[in-house]
C-alpha cells in the first residue's frame, strides 16, 4: 500500500509502519469478497465526520463501477475490522452493495493503532480537534512523550502542544471547533482568556458577530485587561487579617483565606486534600464527629 506525496512530513513513522506492508508483492495477495456485515470499523479511527457528499459521489462511483481498490482488515474475534479503506466501506454501504473486495493482514493491536492514526494524519483532512486527539491517543495508548510523537510525525513539539490545547476547551466550543463554527486560530485565542467559564460565552459572541481572528484577540485582550483592573480595585487585607490567616496557616498547616467587607462580617475558606486530611484538621481544631 502506497503512501502519498503528504508522508514526508510525517517523519520515518508512517513509512517504517507500512514499509512491511509495501515489501509484500500484492499481486501474490488474495483478495476476498467480504460480507460488509461482517466488518467493523478501525476502533483507532481519529475521524469522526465524513463528509456526506464526497460519500454520496463515491458510492455513485461504486455503485457504477464497482470498488477498484481493496480496503484492507484484520480478523477479528466476531468478524474483522478495518485498516485502511473506510471511506470505501462507508461508501459501499450508501451504494447498497453486500460485499466489497478485501485483503486480510495479520497485524497487532498496536499497529492497528498507529496506522489508523498515522493514516489519516498523513491524509490532513481531519479537523483541528480530530488531529489533537490523534496525538492524544498516541500519547496515552503508546505511552509516548510530547517530543516523540513530534518525532514521529515530523512535526514541532510546540505545534503538537497548541493542538493538545484544544482538548482543554469546553464541550460546547468543541463542537463549533468540530463543526467549523470556530477556526482553530479562533479557538487558540479563546483558550488565552484567563476567565476559563466565559470562553463558550466568548466563542458565541465571535461566531454571531462573525468576528475575525484579529477582532476576537482585541476583544480577549480587553476582557482579560477589565479582569486585571477589577482584581487591582479589590481593597487590600488589614494586617490584622493577613497576621490572622498567617497564624491559622501556622496552626493548621494548610492554605487558609480570610475575607471580610467594610462591616467587619466575613469568611474563613480551610483547604483540605483528602478525607484523610480533613480529619486531621478535626483533630488540630479539637472537633469529634460521633
Amino acid at each position: 500500500m502506497a503512501t502519498n506525496k503528504n508522508s514526508k512530513g510525517l517523519g520515518r513513522g508512517i513509512d517504517a509502519i507500512f514499509s512491511d506492508f509495501e515489501s509484500v508483492n500484492t499481486d501474490k495477495e488474495v483478495v476476498e469478497e467480504l460480507s460488509l456485515a461482517d466488518i467493523r470499523p478501525n476502533p483507532y479511527q481519529p475521524r469522526k465526520t465524513f463528509d456526506d457528499a464526497a460519500l454520496q459521489e463515491l458510492a455513485d462511483s461504486i455503485r457504477q463501477s464497482g470498488v477498484f481498490q481493496p480496503i484492507m482488515v484484520r480478523k477479528s474475534l466476531n468478524g474483522y475490522e478495518i485498516i485502511a479503506g473506510e471511506r470505501r466501506f462507508r461508501a459501499s454501504k450508501i451504494a447498497g452493495k453486500e460485499t466489497i473486495p478485501a485483503i486480510v493482514r495479520q497485524i497487532d493491536e498496536q499497529q492497528m493503532m498507529e496506522i489508523a492514526v498515522l493514516e489519516n494524519l498523513q491524509r490532513e483532512d481531519l479537523t483541528p480537534l480530530e488531529e489533537a486527539e490523534a496525538y492524544q491517543t498516541l500519547i496515552q495508548k503508546l505511552s509516548l512523550t510530547q517530543e516523540e510523537v513530534s518525532e514521529r510525525i515530523g512535526k514541532s513539539r510546540p505545534y503538537i502542544a497548541n493542538y493538545l490545547r484544544l482538548l482543554t476547551l469546553p464541550d460546547v466550543t468543541k463542537e463549533y471547533l468540530q463543526t467549523g463554527k470556530l477556526s482553530m486560530a479562533q479557538a487558540r485565542t479563546l483558550l488565552s482568556l484567563k476567565n476559563k467559564a466565559e470562553i463558550d460565552t466568548v466563542a458565541e459572541k465571535a461566531i454571531k458577530d462573525g468576528l475575525t481572528v484579529r477582532q476576537l484577540e482585541q476583544f480577549v485582550l480587553q476582557m482579560n485587561a477589565d479582569k486585571a483592573t477589577v482584581k487591582a480595585k479589590q481593597p487590600a487585607k488589614s494586617p490584622y487579617i493577613k497576621a490572622t490567616e498567617n497564624a491559622l496557616v501556622d496552626k493548621l498547616a494548610t492554605k487558609v483565606k480570610i475575607s471580610a467587607n467594610k462591616r467587619g462580617a466575613g469568611k474563613i475558606e480551610i483547604k483540605y486534600t483528602s478525607v484523610k486530611d480533613l480529619n486531621r484538621l478535626l483533630d488540630v481544631l479539637d472537633i469529634k464527629i460521633d
